[in-house]
């Protein structure tokens, strides 16, 4: 289709149509970079001898600061508005990119390496946040009020397609450190996104979630029951995942079983893809038909949540039990990953549509930036006991934490609410 034609049919799609679709560009542009990024720093540093904690800890910052974002981000984001928290996090993504190009040399020697690298993951896990509270609070904006059915797939194809191409960024960054070199991976991604920021800047809408009565700093923190719960859920689901996912498995997959960068990258680019299609799907598998988008019978609820955290509790306990006994463990991690990441997958899904739909509409980038502080700690947890356990007992103890974490998930979500209103 020639350009001209296809730029105008977007600009006769309704205008909230339109900043969904520029929104989700953002939030797929930032995911394509952040994924690759993270693949590449992950592979590069094990090439050059570092331990999995060393490893690990390269990332402390970025989850710290992810931490920090969320929780100060959702307070700007009411002030400033929403276009310009997600254009301040592409901006600094591009900042974050243009770092690790700095050549080592020109640096205070006791800034050099590892400092600088954790410097630099520090400002992309701020510039990430930034993006991804922006994009999922604007949804609610975009969607007229009450109806909870479109709500919920608008936020499963933004989370779904986000996580696939996520998964994306893990195969590009492997593939570039191989073709490419880190240097000129680096270099070639700063480019685009510096691109996609540019158009950012002119075409997102003005003042998208300005709050009309400004918020004070002590609002940060959330005063709704629902959403703190949710909160508390959210962060022992995502340390549940990042404790043998993060770190763990692919040095376990270059270390153990001797895959190179294309193996390890594209297999759990595969992962990550396949785990992103499985959230786009949600709505329908949690039985939200596209049919009965707008009633509420078959809206999840916190009922949903708890269903869904449960059945994922068995499944890194299996696979623990499978690497334990030495039974088939090439087939049984794989298989057991699949099913982790279809589950998994759903459970995420579900907690983002019910954070969207439990935030106010008042000021809504204050309670979803909330939830994501919790995302961020557990990811921050995860991230840590990821290095730490494994290189001191191994991917099975990974395992087993996992498995009490995602259980700690599933008593939580038993407080959640119950048949939410449409």
């Amino acid at each position: 289709m020639p350009a001209a034609k296809l730029f105008e049919q977007l600009m006769q799609l309704p205008a909230a149509v339109r900043q969904y679709l520029l929104i989700t560009f953002n939030y797929w542009s930032f995911t394509l970079t952040d994924g690759a990024l993270r693949m590449l720093v992950v592979l590069h540093f094990h090439d050059l001898g570092y331990t999995p904690f060393a490893i690990a800890m390269l990332f402390l910052f970025y989850e710290i600061f992810g931490v920090v974002t969320n929780l100060v981000g959702g307070y700007l984001g009411a002030r400033l508005g929403l276009n310009r928290t997600m254009n301040l996090g592409l901006g600094m993504q591009v900042l974050a990119l243009g770092m690790l190009l700095v050549p080592a040399a020109s640096l205070p020697l006791w800034l050099a390496g590892v400092p600088w690298v954790m410097a630099a993951q520090a400002l992309s896990g701020i510039a990430k946040d930034l993006n991804k509270m922006s994009a999922k609070s604007a949804i609610k904006l975009l969607v007229p009020k009450g109806e909870q059915g479109r709500l919920y797939h608008w936020v499963a194809l933004l989370t779904g397609s986000k996580n696939a191409l996520k998964g994306a960024g893990f195969f590009l960054g492997g593939a570039l450190l191989a073709g490419l070199g880190f240097n000129m991976a680096i270099a070639a991604m700063m480019a685009v996104l510096a691109l996609v920021w540019l158009m950012s800047l002119v075409l997102l809408k003005k003042d998208l979630g300005k709050a009309k009565n400004k918020p004070k700093f002590t609002e940060i923190f959330s005063k709704s029951r629902s959403v703190n719960i949710l909160s508390a859920a959210r962060l022992f689901l995502f340390a549940a995942r990042d404790v043998w996912f993060v770190v763990a498995l692919p040095v376990y997959l270059a270390s153990q079983w001797g895959w190179d960068h294309w193996a390890v990258g594209g297999f759990l680019a595969l992962w990550v893809i396949a785990y992103g299609i499985v959230q786009t799907l949600a709505p329908k598998i949690t039985g939200a038909s596209r049919a009965e988008a707008n009633t509420s019978q078959r809206i999840p609820d916190g009922f949903t949540a708890l269903v869904w955290s449960t059945l994922l509790t068995f499944v890194p306990a299996l696979i623990a039990l499978s690497l334990y006994l030495d039974f088939s463990p090439q087939l049984s991690l794989i298989l057991g990953l699949m099913l982790f990441g279809g589950l998994f997958a759903i459970n995420s899904s579900l907690h983002s549509y019910l954070i969207v739909s439990y935030a106010s509409e008042e000021a809504v980038s204050l309670d979803v930036g909330f939830y994501y502080m919790a995302n961020a700690m557990g990811r921050l947890v995860g991230t840590v006991l990821s290095g730490w356990v494994y290189q001191s007992y191994g991917l099975v103890a990974c395992l087993w934490i996992s498995t009490t974490f995602i259980a700690i998930t599933a008593l939580i979500s038993i407080k959640l609410p119950r048949q939410l209103k449409g």
